[in-house]
């Protein structure tokens, strides 16, 4: 590890430490599109109380699921070995999970019905991020989604969708890029840092 990375992850479990600190709701459950859920409860040291974590949904699909949480999840899964890509990639109905840092279909399998489990209903908090194909069309249907804690990360504003949070940095691109990565050299802030999640899991946001 080089001078830079211990100084960065130095700098970075101080803010991982100062969250833990102030964060009060520890047994909520985490739905994100991307990897960014799995980023903050690993900073928070939470368990993964949602099946949500090392992959991704293309935000069609994702919105879809949330459109019908329960009915998804009580189907199976069907896995396709033929289209390239080098993770498991599942089918749960018409929806397509792609497995990123999975080894196989069966540890992509066991992982998802095991932190299907944990799911706390009562205290749900829901992640989208514009990327992966995300449009204006699926923020607006994402926007109308019932649940109360719902966010979207997008790479400009849109007042216009109430739960949307502008993240900088990002305007000159078509979509938001990865939110894990350092926001700069020094301070050992992401750029998922920009939103308060904390105070969100709090419940005073």
């Amino acid at each position: 590890m080089s001078l830079i990375d211990k100084y960065l992850y130095k700098k970075r479990e101080k803010i991982n430490q100062q969250n833990r600190r102030r964060l009060r709701n520890t047994n909520f459950s985490l739905i994100a599109s991307n990897c960014t859920g799995g980023f903050i409860l690993h900073d928070l040291k939470l368990q993964f109380r949602s099946p949500f974590v090392n992959l991704y949904m293309e935000p069609f699909d994702f919105i879809k699921y949330l459109e019908k949480m329960d009915y998804y999840n009580l189907c199976e899964f069907t896995f396709q070995s033929n289209l390239g890509y080098p993770y498991p990639v599942g089918m749960l109905d018409d929806l397509t999970v792609y497995f990123v840092h999975y080894k196989n279909e069966e540890e992509a399998n066991n992982s998802w019905k095991r932190r299907l489990q944990r799911i706390n209903k009562d205290n749900l908090f829901i992640i989208l991020t514009e990327r992966d194909g995300c449009t204006y069309e699926d923020l607006k249907r994402f926007d109308k989604l019932s649940y109360q804690n719902k966010i979207v990360f997008t790479h400009k504003k849109y007042p216009e969708i109430k739960s949307s949070y502008y993240i900088r940095g990002f305007e000159k691109e078509e979509q938001v890029g990865d939110l894990f990565r350092y926001k700069n050299k020094w301070s050992g802030k992401k750029f998922y840092d920009d939103f308060d999640y904390i105070k969100w899991f709090n419940g005073k946001n």
